[in-house]
């Protein structure tokens, strides 16, 4: 992995004091902006120089082949992947006929600024010609939270020293030139453009409309821009349109220190039903309102949503600026994937770029769901309540699968199943145990009955079903459930997965108690009472595996029996593994992708024992070698929980750095969603030792030597609990909500508005470093008492 830091750490900004054309699409990737429903990549105004254009609206896709070189039953036989849409960024400047070009003329200065306060894209040039015009150009995107369908740019150029004839040139562009980043040659030429166009028109000298339908899905798309535009009393200003792109041109002559000001209104809309003219209309409306609101109160506006978002799920770090800087960071861009997606999936790139086709997988509900449901649950249930609106194709696929119930897709856009490959992708069925599992901790953090009632409930009774005939009752009446994988993707097709099976337990567990709850409702869902009995027999006999001469648990049922992978004789260079090596030999060989074992620590730690928790991590922890971004954040979690409270640290920092710092290099094709926000898991789970159920909350804080101060707000039954740790002792007080009762290393606490409560925290004793994959350790920094 190759560290790339860029970024000065700033409490509340991310900030690009020079510019550099290497790391281009990284860029686009961090200053992205979106609210969930649209997304705009971080690309320059003028649209050139790019590493990756983007424009993004979230369920819009595209069908594309999935070849095989032997097709099977069962496999899916298209794809689906997010599509560049009509670009509305754009906004070139000349100056005296000279195209704005920053690989032109001289850069006497350039930056840009991300505000996670503001939810704003700044960027400040000092531009001098190839012809000697200079000027100064300062422009400000958002995409807002207030208004779902509305973008907006506030573009200023002012002229330096000199007179300079400006024209800017406003556009709308459809299918674009894309980089060739597709192995599958059909895939590419088919996402090469994929908007045809139906309509386009003006409205006056300002406002143009485009509107495009999928060649081969059939959505509609509608985009609309208008502008207003301050300048010299001569400014002229022209529109025109055409099918593929529309734009406003503005022409006017500044005087040295005059400045011309235009501010661009963006409008995006798709819908798979409604008619040309409707989704005009609708896009029209969008830009209407956001007309009305104008350019300073869509600022106010954003401002204020964004106030209320921290003040409730804010993040402080003293002792690691960085790491302070990149809690937000990713708190900023979890809230920027799910606050508007209303009815859509939350993809595991956002709305940042097109890695993984845009598709959203169980990230969604393991990683980022439990950052949502404790500081903006409304967004959780919104992704849930998505999942639920695809219960009819999930019971299909089952059906399919000669299966019971429902089975979700293990990636997807609208939730049909797009994974070509069986062994790392529908024999995954631990995602319907994750989707049961953000049911239930949503349920938990809110009791929200109603949603229990409809939409939980048969979410988790389809899941539950779905376990019952997928696995079975062995001749000792042990529940088993074969041939399945788990989170690690180096270990496909095995049986009794320790995670899934635990998680599936859990499932048909809160699946009779949420029937029970709501008989009416359950009834009719077709339940009956023979289906609880069977769901908790299941459970009640559900095998785990356990390895009695090494005391630990194997990943699946003979795991540990495996040869041990020669970590000896794997170069640095030779990771990822499965860039290198057949899938075949990393299946029977111990070596781990990602936390497996270990998370079904972290999440179902009921079902272990301290002493177990501690030989289990230290059995993997020289196992697991992270070639997912995944990895990490879990085992700073666990390291955390075990005692091991520097390696945690060192963990916290890979998986809150790995796109500021670009550690896996792919950056460019978009955020690490998960890994991002199991940053903040690992501060508040890990550091915060925070864990809930059942109406209950606990903590269980401890620092590491480089942190002096860790506090962080959590949303829970309408209650905003803030939590403050130092080294010595924590503190424990509600911002708002009736008392609640929290316990802090065991102890009950009764806590409430009035005077925060303090604890000491035990201290702990120190503990031997433990061994990880030679050539694949975590990066460590220089630490006083390093373990």
């Amino acid at each position: 992995m190759t560290a790339h830091p860029r970024f000065e750490p700033e409490p509340w900004c991310v900030r690009e004091s020079a510019l550099d054309l290497d790391t281009l699409a990284q860029a686009e990737s961090i200053f992205a902006l979106a609210n969930g429903h649209l997304g705009l990549r971080g690309n320059f105004d003028e649209g050139e120089p790019y590493g990756v254009p983007g424009t993004y609206v979230n369920g819009l896709y595209e069908l594309r082949p999935l070849p095989y070189a032997e097709a099977g039953y069962g496999y899916p036989e298209s794809g689906q992947a997010i599509v560049n849409v009509t670009n509305g960024k754009l906004v070139r400047l000349l100056l005296d006929d000279e195209p704005f070009d920053v690989r032109y003329g001289q850069l006497r200065s350039h930056e840009r600024v991300l505000d996670m306060r503001a939810g704003t894209l700044t960027r400040d040039v000092h531009w001098v010609s190839p012809a000697g015009q200079a000027a100064r150009i300062r422009s400000v995107r958002l995409v807002s939270f207030t208004h779902r369908a509305v973008a907006g740019i506030s573009y200023e150029v002012e002229a330096i020293d000199d007179m300079a004839r400006v024209v800017v040139q406003s556009e709308l562009v459809a299918n674009e030139p894309l980089p060739m980043s597709e192995r599958d040659p059909r895939a590419a030429a088919v996402l090469a453009s994929p908007l045809v166009s139906e309509d386009h028109g003006c409205r006056g000298l300002a406002a143009v409309e485009l509107v495009h339908h999928m060649a081969a899905s059939g959505l509609r798309l509608a985009a609309a821009m208008d502008h207003t535009v301050e300048g010299p009393a001569d400014t002229l200003v022209n529109a025109e349109s055409e099918p593929d792109a529309g734009r406003v041109t503005v022409t006017t002559v500044l005087g040295a220190g005059q400045r011309l000001r235009i501010v661009k209104l963006l409008a995006y809309g798709w819908s798979s039903l409604r008619s040309r003219r409707a989704l005009r209309d609708q896009v029209v409306a969008a830009l209407t309102a956001a007309r009305h609101s104008g350019w300073d109160g869509l600022l106010d506006e954003q401002r204020e949503y964004l106030d209320d978002f921290w003040d409730r799920a804010g993040v402080e770090v003293e002792g690691d600026p960085e790491i302070e800087q990149a809690a937000r960071f990713a708190l900023f861009h979890v809230l920027q994937a799910g606050a508007r997606a209303e009815g859509r999936a939350i993809p595991a790139k956002g709305l940042t770029g097109t890695g993984y086709d845009g598709h959203a997988f169980w990230d969604t509900e393991m990683f980022v769901l439990p950052v949502l449901i404790h500081s903006f649950p409304k967004a959780a249930a919104d992704a849930l309540r998505w999942r639920h609106g695809t219960l009819p194709i999930a019971r299909e696929r089952a059906s399919t699968l000669g299966l019971h119930g429902a089975a979700f897709p293990w990636r997807t856009i609208a939730g049909q199943e797009c994974s070509g490959y069986w062994p790392a992708g529908t024999a995954a069925f631990h995602v319907n145990a994750d989707i049961a599992d953000a049911v239930i901790r949503y349920v938990d953090a809110t009791a929200d009955d109603e949603f229990e009632r409809d939409v939980g409930l048969e979410l988790l009774v389809e899941t539950a079903r779905l376990w019952c005939s997928l696995g079975h009752h062995d001749g000792q009446g042990c529940f088993r459930i074969p041939g399945v994988t788990g989170p690690d993707e180096y270990s496909a097709l095995a049986d009794d997965n320790v995670y899934t099976n635990l998680m599936a337990q859990q499932n048909l567990l809160a699946a009779a108690d949420a029937a029970e709850r709501h008989g009416e409702k359950a009834g009719a869902l077709g339940v009956e009472q023979r289906d609880v009995e069977a769901w908790r027999a299941a459970a009640g006999a559900m095998f785990v595996p356990y390895d009695d001469g090494l005391g630990v648990h194997p990943q699946s049922n003979c795991f540990t029996g495996y040869s041990l992978w020669d970590f000896e004789a794997t170069r640095p260079d030779q990771y990822p593994l499965f860039l290198h090596f057949p899938y075949f030999d990393l299946y029977r060989k111990q070596v781990v992708k990602q936390a497996d074992l270990v998370l079904a620590m972290h999440v179902r730690g009921d079902a272990f024992t301290d002493e177990q928790k501690a030989r289990n991590f230290a059995y993997y922890e020289p196992l697991t070698v992270r070639d997912s971004s995944l990895s990490a954040a879990t085992q700073a979690v666990m390291a955390a929980e075990t005692g091991h409270l520097e390696l945690a640290y060192h963990y916290l920092r890979e998986t809150s750095l790995v796109d500021l710092h670009d550690l896996h290099d792919n950056t460019g094709n978009g955020l690490h969603l998960a890994a991002l926000a199991g940053g903040w898991s690992a501060l508040v789970a890990g550091f915060g030792g925070f864990r809930a159920g059942k109406g209950a909350l606990a903590f269980a804080p401890r620092l590491p030597t480089p942190l002096r101060r860790l506090a962080f707000h959590l949303q829970y039954r309408d209650r905003c609990v803030r939590v403050v740790v130092t080294p010595g002792e924590a503190s424990y007080v509600l911002r708002s909500g009736d008392p609640i009762e929290v316990t802090h290393h065991g102890e009950p606490l009764v806590v409430s508005t009035k005077e925060p409560v303090t604890r000491p925290i035990p201290r702990l004793a120190p503990l031997p470093r433990l061994g990880q994959p030679p050539g694949r350790g975590v990066a460590r920094r220089h630490l006083t008492g390093d373990e």
